[in-house]
């Protein structure tokens, strides 16, 4: 028995995110795509089977909850462990005390493990021959991506369900019910003001423990009035909640996404979009160079040649934030994000690139056609023939002659294709009226 399944006391002294947990799968709020009515989840613990999972999403959508609740409802026998605390030894305890339940009295054991991609992979492996042999139930939980973080052994004898932030609706339902039920606020007569109200559900980021442990600490300061209600105010809401806290992990899948939901708004050409996801990033402690170098290589990939100036734009940028650093160096990074983001869109030069490393990669290997070899070592061309023939173009008008370039293997191939798109259409006029024997 832990310190807060003793009595009332005890209870009282819990945080208010975990006196509110809830006590059946009726009880529980958000995750409707798994524990809905008919969901696979939910048929599993009315049947009271269980199997193997794994929980992946954000914080304070109901991972640990549920994993107790799924136990509960199967009958077996629940056992918690951290991975940032645990090791081999309390895993090899578990499983041996699991193996001893299941043959002296036929219950199963569900081991919970939080933070799953904490442990190593020899931390892993251990855990492998019990679940296989079903001496026990793993239900592991983890903010990151599992398919990267947890070993494919464990992976395969386990289904991964994927958990989403809470819903203001889910949110809205916990606010109520931990200002009505006796096991949260119901006794202490909280009122909560709509902006007050809005504002704590906004800033949660659709995590339920985020909401609730703002709601305890503004319930706290809020003084009674003449009649005893206390009222939090939006003003004690914003005191409650001071710097919101963003999900993103630098190394993790919040990084990865937030990126590619502002490399995605710059090619889409959305510039308040792109500004968005910029400022979010920076706001959650990205590297503002990490996000300079991304906008370098978009001017060029999804821009290109349809506005040159776009590349000069971003490398400006880079090299602004690099020497001014932050905060200032904000400004000169939204300024290219927003020139990148509205400029016309080409990526011909991208297609360019890979259409010539393929040639390249799978091809011949080619020789350099002879007049076009160098012949600046005296005797080369005399005696190999190297430059003889060669075309001086400055020789000729508007500085172009027709003359080979390609070696001979790849004569005909085009890798550029301009686009009809800003400067780029400019560039496309000019080779139509070119004609390079290729």
């Amino acid at each position: 028995m832990s310190l807060f399944e003793g009595g009332a006391a005890a209870r009282q002294a819990m945080p208010l995110a975990a006196r509110l947990r809830p006590r059946n799968l009726d009880e529980f709020i958000g995750q409707e795509h798994l524990i809905g009515q008919g969901r696979l989840l939910r048929r599993l613990a009315e049947e009271r089977r269980l199997v193997s999972l794994i929980f992946y999403g954000p914080p304070g959508t109901g991972k640990t909850t549920l994993a107790r609740l799924l136990a509960g409802a199967s009958g077996a026998y629940f056992e918690q462990l951290n991975a940032v605390t645990a090791g081999v030894a309390d895993v090899r305890r578990v499983i041996q005390e699991a193996a001893d339940r299941l043959h002296l009295h036929g219950q199963r054991t569900v081991l919970f493990i939080d933070e799953i991609h904490r442990f190593n992979r020899a931390q892993q492996d251990a855990l492998l021959k019990a679940v296989e042999e079903g001496v026990l139930i793993f239900i592991g939980a983890t903010a990151e991506n599992p398919f990267y973080e947890v070993v494919s052994p464990l992976i395969s004898r386990a289904r991964v369900f994927r958990f989403e932030p809470l819903t203001e609706a889910d949110l809205e339902r916990i606010l109520d019910l931990a200002l009505s039920d006796e096991r949260g606020l119901g006794r202490e007569r909280i009122e909560v003001e709509p902006e007050a109200r809005r504002h704590l559900i906004r800033v949660s980021g659709g995590d339920a423990r985020a909401l609730l442990n703002a709601l305890e600490l503004a319930a706290l300061a809020a003084q009674p009035g003449a009649d005893g209600r206390r009222l939090i105010t939006r003003q004690l809401a914003e005191e409650a909640t001071q710097v919101r806290a963003l999900r993103y992990d630098r190394a993790g899948d919040y990084h990865y996404d937030a990126i590619s939901a502002y490399i995605k708004s710059l090619r889409g050409s959305d510039p308040d979009a792109a500004l968005y996801w910029m400022v979010r990033m920076l706001e959650a402690g990205e590297d503002p160079l990490f996000i300079a170098r991304r906008l370098v290589i978009q001017a060029a990939e999804d821009v290109g040649n349809a506005d040159p100036q776009a590349l000069l734009m971003a490398v400006s940028a880079f090299l602004a934030v690099e020497r001014v650093g932050l905060p200032e160096g904000k400004i000169p990074l939204a300024q290219a994000t927003i020139y990148v983001a509205t400029a016309p869109k080409s990526n011909a030069a991208y297609l360019a690139l890979r259409a010539a490393e393929e040639a390249v990669r799978s091809g011949p290997t080619a020789e350099v056609p002879l007049h076009l070899r160098d012949a600046s070592h005296p005797g080369v061309r005399a005696q190999l023939g190297h430059g003889e023939g060669y075309l001086y173009p400055h020789d000729f008008p508007g500085a172009y002659v027709i003359q080979q370039y390609l070696p001979s293997a790849l004569q005909g191939r085009r890798f550029y294709e301009p686009s009809d798109r800003g400067y780029e259409g400019r560039i496309r006029e000019r080779l139509e009226k070119q004609d390079f024997t290729r």
